[in-house]
């Protein structure tokens, strides 16, 4: 005879109250479709707040700490959605990271759905094809144009405080327009951007705030402790850990305010550069626990404005992988020259620059004062309204905006090692000493010698 099914509430209400031999019998009585359920079933896992709220919003904007559950809850969103819409799409900060993240990761839609309702991944079209006909199309924010034309019923837009481009967040919202309610549910680590705080502020938006301690039973075990040790009590662990949108550090030569004033936005009109300057920061060593090597592009123009080109920074590479890194970040901006710390390496940062091309116009810094000091002309520049950043640079203006007085390495926990290589590339175009701009010509010159 059949035993009679108890709930699955009550069944998992069991499991989680017993001791763990009483988890561990109940378990073993588990038939596979009642496991099947309760691992599936997002309304037995989920927290009061990683579950959509009620009322008539259009942003459900969930800021949160590393680890919180953010995409999770964003998956598992857009599959409640997907049973009733068939137009539920996707929006990363970049194509890899919508794959790899929002599709394929740990916590993605591919993990958290059971195989009858697991949609199909259409890699080739950047699509999810979903066993009841509804389609997701999958797009990158750094894509912008992309999005022009696209109709949305409902959207997930991850990590949008790391969107380089706002006009991604605005063709987006003008697709928003399908179906009886369409809604965005927005999953991020926040950081006093614009966008961030407009949203914050909209009457259109509920807020959901949570922290990397909430999902703590879900997390590895000592990855807790260690990041407490490193992070808690600084300004970073409260953005990082707690999701608070930490504004300025006291003293700090830039402000999120200073930087959003002088930003342009990526689709201006290209200006014509007279000089083009690669700064570089290299790591005294390789490896997965090494500093940056920060790699920054820089422009002037004409007028004497300085133009932030990108951000090309990279951790964890050898020598020959920074240096081919930013060999092609010279030719692909047809730069003037690179410009080089050699405190970490002396001589041997242009004979590695120059191994992946041996005609490398490379020029040599020594820092003989702190960061600080170096970047104090930098930032007053900034204040003058004669640097712009062409774009968002996440990782740079964070970095920028630590940058105080009191500045240590050591108790921050890492180097700001792309704020270096801004320092050094704009110090470069603003110095009375700057090289000629004949370094190109003559750059070109040996290349056709070489031949």
């Amino acid at each position: 005879m059949k035993r009679p099914r108890r709930p699955l509430k009550a069944l998992f209400a069991d499991l989680l109250a017993g001791s763990a031999a009483q988890r561990e019998r109940l378990l073993a009585r588990l038939t596979a479709e009642e496991a099947a359920e309760i691992y599936y079933d997002w309304s037995l896992w989920a927290r009061p707040d990683q579950i959509a709220p009620e009322g008539d919003w259009v942003y459900w904007l969930i800021l949160a700490g590393r680890g919180a559950g953010k995409t999770r809850t964003g998956a598992e969103t857009v599959r409640a959605w997907a049973r009733a819409y068939p137009i539920v799409n996707l929006i990363g900060a970049t194509r890899q990271d919508a794959r790899e993240i929002m599709v394929m990761g740990e916590s993605g839609l591919l993990a958290i759905c059971p195989p009858e309702e697991r949609p199909r991944f259409a890699r080739g079209a950047d699509r999810l094809e979903w066993p009841n006909g509804a389609i997701s199309q999958i797009f990158s924010a750094e894509e912008p144009d992309r999005l022009r034309g696209k109709q949305h019923m409902k959207l997930w837009l991850d990590e949008l405080a790391a969107w380089r481009d706002p006009d991604a967040f605005d063709q987006a919202m003008l697709g928003l327009r399908l179906g009886d309610k369409p809604q965005a549910v927005v999953t991020t680590t926040p950081r006093p951007t614009k966008l961030i705080k407009h949203l914050i502020d909209s009457p259109d938006a509920v807020v959901t705030r949570g922290s990397t301690f909430a999902n703590a039973k879900f997390l590895a075990d000592g990855f807790l402790t260690r990041i407490a040790a490193r992070f808690d009590g600084r300004a970073i662990g409260r953005q990082e850990l707690y999701g608070e949108i930490i504004e300025e550090a006291p003293g700090a030569l830039w402000t999120r305010a200073l930087i959003e004033r002088q930003r342009l936005p990526k689709d201006v009109p290209k200006a014509d550069y007279v000089e083009i300057v690669i700064g570089v920061d290299p790591p005294a060593r390789s490896g997965a626990k090494a500093d940056e090597c920060g790699i920054v592009a820089v422009g002037r123009t004409a007028g004497g404005l300085i133009h932030v080109l990108a951000d090309l920074s990279s951790q964890g590479e050898t020598p020959g992988e920074w240096s081919a890194r930013v060999v092609s970040a010279f030719r692909r901006y047809e730069a003037n020259r690179v410009v080089a710390e050699i405190n970490n390496g002396g001589e041997m940062v242009a004979q590695v620059l120059r191994q992946n091309d041996a005609n490398l116009p490379v020029r040599n810094v020594t820092a003989t004062r702190g960061k600080f000091l170096r970047a104090e002309p930098i930032a007053a520049a900034y204040e003058r309204g004669a640097v712009f950043h062409l774009g968002a640079f996440e990782k740079l203006e964070d970095q920028l905006c630590t940058l105080t007085s009191d500045f240590d390495s050591r108790t921050a926990g890492f180097s700001p090692d792309r704020a270096d290589a801004l320092v050094w590339a704009i110090a470069d175009l603003i110095s009375p000493r700057r090289a000629s701009p004949s370094d190109m010509l003559d750059y070109f010159a040996r290349e056709m010698k070489e031949g």
